[in-house]
């Protein structure tokens, strides 16, 4: 039986292939501190997240690192991430994964999401990010290069219409 959500889900899913829901996180270049610089988000994502229900500025709270669930301190590292939801999203559902890019090279952590994938669905395209609040992204100061050490394992992450 098919629920409310699930078609809705469903129907975002169909209209993929017509936007070319095939996104990736490489090309964007990186400041002289080391965060990444301003990128666009696709119009396809714009398109789906729309579909979604996911306005800009919306916002959830998640686990940072879907490898280190409700470990504290935890250790993120240059490069791929993946996320996963502790609560609703527009329509997404709880245990949503959110896949992304994580850049330890600033003060503090930046971790921007560019696709997400539902429990038994296929990956997407979003834009979002993980904003900094109370000072939970920055860096613990015996992070080496590469890395970085967060007091906290969730934060929130922020639908966006451009990474900056």
């Amino acid at each position: 039986m098919f629920t409310p959500r699930t078609r809705w889900l469903g129907f975002v899913l169909l209209l993929c292939p017509s936007f070319g829901c095939a996104t990736t996180s490489g090309g964007v270049t990186l400041r002289a501190d080391g965060t990444p610089s301003p990128q666009a988000c696709p119009e396809d994502a714009k398109k789906i997240m729309r579909a979604l229900q996911l306005r800009i500025g919306d916002s959830a709270w998640i686990e940072l690192d879907a490898n280190q669930i409700k470990s504290t301190p935890i250790t993120l590292y240059d490069g791929p991430i993946e996320s996963l939801l502790k609560e609703e999203f527009g329509t997404l559902e709880t245990t949503t994964r959110l896949y992304g890019q994580v850049w330890t090279g600033g003060p503090q952590v930046v971790i921007r999401y560019y696709e997400a994938q539902p429990p038994a669905s296929e990956k997407f395209p979003i834009c979002a990010v993980v904003r900094l609040s109370e000072n939970n992204l920055r860096k613990r100061p015996e992070s080496k290069p590469g890395t970085a050490i967060l007091e906290f394992p969730i934060a929130s992450v922020d639908v966006v219409d451009a990474f900056r």
